[in-house]
């Protein structure tokens, strides 16, 4: 009996289980799929790049001369002003020359006086001669007159050198600039004591008509300036664009440069090296001590090009999304050059022209072995407008 009202109930509640899915199935759809999302994608090809690296610099004269002076002595009268344009062999300071002027009076006193002992020592040198040729006096008589007039033309010679120091001397009393250039600070007005051994200059000269702006490379940028070795350092230098010199309000100055050298020598420290770059300065603009960046151009021909953020970065590598026949993303590794122009990279391996990539939704959307619905980057800029 009880078996049977067992049965009884187990098939009531497979006909009331049978009867609530029929109903439910004839009363509410079930849910559709999830869509694949629309993404925009772009059709790689190769092109053209012109990228730009930038090195911070420091400017510098091509000659930044110390003026010292060669005498000790005050200074009397100071003949320019800093900041002032100079020539080769003007005037720039003049120091006390009394005792200077005195020393060369004294040695013209000591070279007219050596010059009259040697006039004696000579006629005497000379009557010995004839004495001694006519035998009235000894070889050795003659000899010593002979040595007397030696000294004699020693003693002027020492005279003369003493006299041309003397001058020189005076001379050095008068500062000139050593080449054209604009003066530097000057520390030292008239009164002041100047000598060889001070620790300041003068002034400075600096010849700016053309200047050197330094700058550093470090061994990556060294090695892939020769091509890692196939090439060496001078003859890919020759073959450098022109290089431009950004100043530090930001703005390019007019004028072009080149680079004309690199260090020998890397910097332990730094473990860059020394780079110069040359550049007229037709206009004296820059001077010795302006900062900028020195920018170098890069040209590319027969490059892809990406946008920025079709790329995506883990652990120091960059990926992309790329589309297979059924419009799957798949996850594919690129190399890219280390400089960039802010909104594009210039791959070095890892895509083929004609291949598909993932240029919207990266890092959001789009995961790895998804299917998307592709539509064109002008599309999609299209209906971002809208």
């Amino acid at each position: 009996m009880k078996v049977q009202m067992f049965k009884n109930l187990s098939l009531g509640l497979a006909a009331a289980g049978a009867a609530l899915a029929l109903g439910s199935c004839g009363g509410k759809q079930q849910a559709p799929a999830q869509q694949a999302p629309q993404v925009a994608v772009m059709t790689v090809e190769t092109g053209t790049s012109d990228l730009s690296s930038s090195y911070p610099a420091i400017i510098k004269g091509k000659t930044d001369i110390d003026i010292r002076p060669q005498v000790t002595g005050f200074i009397t009268k100071v003949h320019v002003d800093e900041g002032q344009r100079v020539h080769k062999g003007q005037t720039l300071f003049t120091l006390d020359q009394v005792q200077f002027q005195a020393a060369v009076e004294q040695a013209e006193a000591s070279l007219n006086s050596a010059k009259t002992a040697v006039n004696t020592a000579a006629i005497t040198e000379k009557n010995k001669r004839m004495l001694f040729d006519k035998n009235i006096i000894s070889e050795t008589e003659w000899q010593l007159a002979a040595n007397q007039l030696a000294q004699a033309k020693a003693a002027e010679a020492q005279a003369q050198a003493a006299l041309t120091n003397a001058r020189k001397n005076l001379a050095y009393t008068v500062v000139t600039a050593p080449s054209d250039g604009v003066v530097g600070s000057i520390p030292n007005r008239e009164g002041s004591l100047a000598s060889p051994s001070s620790a300041v200059p003068l002034t400075t000269v600096s010849d700016n008509s053309q200047i050197y702006a330094y700058f550093s490379l470090n061994e990556k940028d060294l090695l892939d300036l020769t091509d890692g070795g196939k090439f060496s350092i001078d003859s890919r230098i020759g073959q450098m664009p022109a290089v431009k010199l950004q100043l530090a309000d930001g703005s390019i100055y007019p004028v072009e440069g080149k680079v004309s050298t690199v260090s020998g020598v890397i910097n332990n420290s730094t473990g860059a090296a020394s780079v110069r770059a040359l550049f007229d300065n037709p206009s004296g603009m820059l001077r010795s001590g302006n900062t900028g960046n020195v920018v170098i151009p890069q040209h590319n021909d027969s490059v892809i090009i990406i946008p920025q953020k079709a790329s995506f970065e883990i652990q120091g590598l960059r990926y992309v999304y790329v589309l297979n026949d059924s419009n799957i993303t798949q996850t594919r590794p690129v190399q890219v050059l280390d400089i960039s122009n802010g909104k594009d990279f210039v791959v070095l391996s890892g895509l083929t022209p004609g291949e598909r990539i993932v240029t919207e939704g990266v890092g959001t959307v789009v995961r790895d072995g998804i299917p998307v619905q592709p539509k064109t980057a002008e599309a999609a800029a299209a209906a971002g407008r809208q």
